[in-house]
Formats: C-alpha cells, sequence, structure tokens
C-alpha cells in the first residue's frame, strides 16, 4: 500500500500544469481585459485620422480586422482568467492561442502602418511610425508577462518599423546625407529604446511575483505557526483546567468546613489558595474561550430573554465581589420590561467582566450604577462607576488581546488583559456592540447595544441552529451581516 501511495503522488503531480506559466497566462490574459476599451479608443483614434487624410478602403479593411482580432482576444483572454489551471493540455492549447492572437493583432497594426506609409510615398512617415512605435510600446508595458510572445510581437513590430524606412532608401536611391537615412537611423535607435524599455518591464514583473511568491511561502509558515500555537496553547489550557477544577473543589470543601474544623492559621492559607485557584480558572478559561474564537468554533444557544431579569441576575452573580471592594452595585430598574434574543451564559460573562471591571476600578465607598434602554431598535445596557475615567484615546487599548491601561508591575487590580477583548468578540458575534465613553463628571460608562427581540427572522435563526449542530461551529460566518443580525434578534 506504501509503495503504490508513493508512486501515486509523482504521477499525480506529473498531470498538473506548471504553476508559473499559468500564473503568467492569467496575468497576461487579465491585463488584456482591463485594457481592452483603452485599446478600442486608440484604434477609433487611428482609423479616423487615415479614413480622413488618407484612403477610406484601408480604414475599413483595418477595422474589420481589428474587429475580428479583438473578439478572438476578448474571448480567449475570458476563457484563460476562467481557467482553474491544472490541465497541461489546456495550457498547451491556450499557449498555442496567445501565438495566434499575437500574430493576429501584431499583425493587424503593421499592416495599418504599412499601408499609411505605402500610401504616403518616400517621406517622414510621422503616423505610421508613431503607431507603431506607441503599439510596441504599449506591449512593453502591458505584455511582458510571456517573454517568448513578447519577443514575437516585438520582431513583427520591428521588422515594419525597419522595412518602411528602407523601402523608401531602396525605391528612391537616397545617399547617405539624406533625411531618409536620418530617418532609419531614428528608427533603430527607437527599436533599442524599446527593447530596452521592455528589459525594464519584464524584469519588475518577474521581481514582483518572485516577491509575491515568497509572501505566499512565508504566510503559509506563519498559518502553519499560528495553527501549532494555538492548538499547544489549548491543550496545556486544558490539560491545566482539569487539575485545577479539582483542586479548586477540594479548597471550596475545606474551606467550608466540609472536611472538619480548621484552626485560624490553616484557614487563613486555604482561603488563600481558595482565592488564587478560582483566579487560574478564570484565566484559563478566558485562554480557552479566546482559541475557540481564533479557531472559528465558539457556539451560542439563542433565546429569548427578559433584559431586566439578566442584569438583576448578572448583579447577584458579582455583588460578592464587589462587597469584598467596598462597591454597591444598583440597577435602575425601568418600568417596563424588554426582551432581546441572544446566549444568555454569554451575555453573563460580559456582565460580570463588565461589574467586575468597573469595582475594581472605583474607589472604596462608591456606587456601580447599571441602566437599560431601548432605542432605535437596540437594547442599550450601559455600566457606569465612579473611578478615574478611561480616555477615549486608550479605546484600541481597552479592546486588545493580553493590554491593560496600567500593565506595569504595581498595578493595583490584577488580570490577563483578555476579558474586554473575549466581551468585545461575543458581543459582536451575537450582532450587538459594545463601547464607552468617559463620564462628564468622575468615572466611565461602558455600554452594550443588542438587537431588540421583535420576532424577526426566526426561519434563519432556525437555520443558524441547524448548520451549528452540522457543522459543529457557530454559522453566523457565513451569513450576510444584515441577516445574521435579524437572526440573532430572532424569537
Amino acid at each position: 500500500m506504501s509503495q503504490e501511495k508513493m508512486i501515486y503522488g509523482p504521477s499525480q503531480s506529473a498531470t498538473l500544469a506548471d504553476a508559473t506559466k499559468v500564473q503568467q497566462m492569467r496575468d497576461y490574459s487579465q491585463v488584456g481585459v482591463n485594457l481592452f476599451w483603452q485599446r478600442q479608443m486608440i484604434f477609433a483614434a487611428a482609423i479616423c485620422l487615415s479614413a480622413f487624410y488618407y484612403e477610406l478602403w484601408l480604414s475599413i479593411s483595418t477595422l474589420i480586422l481589428i474587429a475580428i482580432s479583438e473578439t478572438y482576444d476578448y474571448i480567449l483572454f475570458l476563457n484563460i482568467t476562467r481557467w482553474r489551471g491544472r490541465s497541461p493540455r489546456l495550457a498547451r492549447m491556450f499557449m498555442r492561442r496567445i501565438y495566434i492572437s499575437t500574430v493576429l493583432s501584431a499583425g493587424v497594426i503593421s499592416y495599418f502602418a504599412l499601408g499609411i506609409a505605402l500610401e504616403q510615398g518616400a517621406t517622414t512617415h510621422f503616423l505610421p511610425l508613431f503607431f507603431l512605435f506607441a503599439a510596441a510600446l504599449f506591449a512593453s508595458m502591458n505584455n511582458h508577462h510571456i517573454l517568448p510572445v513578447l519577443m514575437l510581437r516585438l520582431a513583427m513590430y520591428g521588422v515594419t518599423f525597419l522595412f518602411i524606412p528602407i523601402w523608401d532608401i531602396v525605391r528612391t536611391g537616397a545617399t547617405i546625407d539624406s533625411e531618409l537615412w536620418t530617418q532609419l537611423f531614428t528608427v533603430v535607435f527607437v527599436l533599442y529604446f524599446i527593447v530596452d524599455c521592455s528589459r525594464i518591464f519584464l524584469k519588475m514583473y518577474r521581481t514582483n511575483a518572485r516577491q509575491l511568491e515568497e509572501l505566499k511561502a512565508e504566510h503559509e509558515k506563519t498559518k502553519i505557526a499560528f495553527k501549532a500555537k494555538t492548538e499547544f496553547v489549548s491543550t496545556i489550557s486544558h490539560e491545566l483546567r482539569t487539575p485545577m477544577t479539582s483542586i479548586k473543589g477540594s479548597l471550596d470543601m475545606a474551606c467550608a468546613g466540609v472536611l472538619g474544623e480548621m484552626s485560624p492559621q490553616m484557614e487563613k492559607v486555604l482561603k488563600i489558595a481558595q482565592r488564587n485557584s478560582a483566579r487560574l480558572t478564570s484565566i484559563i478559561n478566558e485562554i480557552l474561550d479566546l482559541q475557540k474564537f481564533e479557531a472559528g468554533k465558539i457556539s451560542f444557544d439563542i433565546e429569548p430573554l427578559e433584559v431586566q431579569t439578566v442584569i438583576e441576575d448578572a448583579i447577584e452573580l458579582n455583588q460578592a465581589f464587589a462587597g469584598k471592594l467596598n462597591v454597591t452595585l444598583r440597577y435602575a430598574k425601568p418600568s417596563e420590561t424588554a426582551g432581546i434574543a441572544t446566549d444568555e451564559k454569554r451575555l453573563q460573562q460580559v456582565m460580570s467582566n463588565l461589574l467586575s471591571n468597573a469595582a475594581k476600578f472605583s474607589p472604596a465607598g462608591s456606587t456601580v450604577k447599571v441602566t437599560s434602554q431601548t432605542q432605535d431598535g437596540m437594547m442599550r445596557i450601559s455600566v457606569i462607576d465612579e473611578g478615574i475615567g478611561l480616555a477615549e484615546s486608550e479605546r484600541e487599548k481597552v479592546f486588545d488581546e493580553f493590554s491593560q491601561i496600567d500593565s506595569s508591575d504595581q498595578r493595583a487590580v490584577g488580570g490577563t488583559g483578555l476579558g474586554m477583548n473575549i466581551s468585545k468578540r461575543i458581543i459582536e458575534a451575537l450582532g450587538g456592540k459594545i463601547d464607552y465613553f468617559k463620564n462628564d463628571g468622575p468615572g466611565t460608562t461602558f455600554f452594550i447595544d443588542l438587537p431588540l427581540n421583535d420576532g424577526k427572522g426566526s426561519e434563519l435563526a432556525q437555520e443558524i441552529a441547524v448548520r451549528e449542530i452540522v457543522s459543529g461551529k457557530s454559522a453566523l460566518d457565513n451569513v450576510p451581516e444584515s441577516k445574521a443580525a435579524t437572526a440573532r434578534s430572532a424569537a
């Protein structure tokens, strides 16, 4: 079996087209599509000048040939840009057609320039030579992706370039001091200039292509490293959470007196251990939540909830923590009830983070006020503290990962700096918004805006729930934002 795989791998890869050549053909074709109308305007101007000042039959015949050439080019370029680039047979066929397209389009331009030159007779031939020069320079700038194709096109232009002044010299028998010879020498110089421009543009294209490939390779390496880091942190966090749960449970039992009476000194030590184990458990849970968001594996249990009940529960859960800091949590309950459709567990997680932060950064004896009100079809929950206040210029730092406003070793409060970042991710995934502003007086107001439960989007909400069950992750990422917001606010 292993031998079959070893043989199958190379034989399979041999059937794929050369990636570099495929990319060159795609770049060449994309430029051709992008510059289609620009070419048509140039051709139209040249044909109008020819029809007015020279032979009408030349303009009409050139127009017909241009229509055939441009139609062929446009269809070919579209087919190449839509091609997946896997089949070597199609790659060879497209390359042959590119050569045909080059001969056809360069031939039409050469025919037009040569026709005007012959019509003019032995003279300076400004219009046909300038038209050839413009076409050659255009090719140097925009058709340098495939070197053999560029060489073929420039060779056809070059032959026409040289033929026009040489034919004048031959048929008039002009001597070396004639202006016709000056025209020939000028043509040679122009051809050198065009070749040098082609070389420069080709070098630039190849340099950019190489740098792009290097960036892609580095990006792939970064993705692999990020995935390895994410899996490592997730594994370590899971491995830490299991023993920490047992340690915390044992400490809780001991501190509750279930295991018997303790001496005051032992009780003091165990309570310190209990607080730190709770803190470590919280840190581990935050890291796991962050990894879930980065991996796209976070899920939500959307259900209709009464806002007042959610806030009252959140205050009850955090009252003890605030009490230890001598801070009071108070809810200014509105007279009318309101409903939202959201994940209660995740919303409580965000509320706990906001309330605990407000308590930690408020002075002892102060009050943290919570309000709720409806506006513009949204429910706004505000947490107002009486601390020193956050500057609005610190917004990016407040919601960044592993970031704290006071990150010094002497900071008064602890934490990983993940809470606000995770809260922001949760609220945005639920179709809402979290932000803050500095109060006119002391303190800061953090607020959450969530869609009201108005009964819209029930079918889409059910569809999202089914997708989550099937895929094992949140399907909100695959739903347009407007629809997702409606679904999240559905009853």
